[in-house]
């Protein structure tokens, strides 16, 4: 068997595994979304308004929203591990982008594992107003969105760098104002006193990875590329 036909069948092999990977990705962002809209609009006393999404983790069903944090966080990894093997060995997006990506959904696994606090009337019953004092795990949770929304944004950008030297300029767009949206709509969404800035921001930059899987489990990979 020639060395061509051994590459060519180690190829095939590999490329079916890394596109399920992938495909766990390109369902994370929509998923965590969409339950979290479904949850916003049904869930009794939810005030999408004034409380973080993070809130809905607690309560009767709060079971929904951690799972939805777990799960997610899972399927991020997962297409860690499936870009890592499409994308070109020893590059900036491949070893910081996937790392950074890897921060990210390790975050959201962090935001499953500890609760926020109630506060402001919700679960219902709860005081009106900020905790007292914050527990443990809400000081513990409070690292979550930090590490998710700093290192997501990055890695926007290491990708954007990427997409740039390509030039692929619509993805290079993208890849920048996906974190500056986000950075836009999170900080104002203070000011405003209305939390459904800050979801709108997320949704923009958690769809932009999951488009980012899509786009990559399509294309056709480096090697497969180079042996056309």
């Amino acid at each position: 068997m020639s060395s061509d036909a051994s590459v060519s069948r180690r190829m095939a092999g590999t490329a079916a595994p890394a596109r399920a990977l992938l495909a766990c990705g390109v369902l994370a962002g929509p998923l965590f979304v969409l339950l979290i809209v479904g949850q916003a609009m049904t869930r009794d006393g939810f005030d999408a308004r004034r409380h973080p999404l993070s809130m809905l983790s607690l309560g009767e069903h709060g079971w929904i929203q951690t799972a939805n944090f777990l799960v997610c966080g899972l399927l991020i990894l997962a297409s860690v591990i499936g870009l890592r093997r499409v994308l070109e060995p020893r590059t900036l997006g491949r070893a910081w982008g996937t790392g950074l990506l890897a921060v990210y959904g390790t975050s959201l696994i962090w935001a499953g594992l500890f609760p926020t606090d109630p506060a402001y009337a919700f679960p219902p019953g709860t005081p009106a107003g900020a905790p007292v004092q914050a527990s443990w795990h809400g000081m513990l949770h409070n690292i979550a969105p930090v590490g998710m929304g700093l290192a997501l944004s990055v890695a926007c950008l290491v990708f954007a760098r990427r997409f740039a030297r390509e030039g692929r300029r619509g993805w290079t767009v993208y890849s920048v104002l996906a974190p500056a949206a986000y950075l836009v709509l999170g900080f104002a969404a203070f000011p405003a006193q209305d939390y459904r800035l800050m979801l709108a921001g997320g949704a923009v930059i958690w769809t932009w990875a999951s488009a980012l899987c899509l786009s990559s489990m399509t294309a056709r990979p480096v090697a497969e590329r180079r042996s056309s």
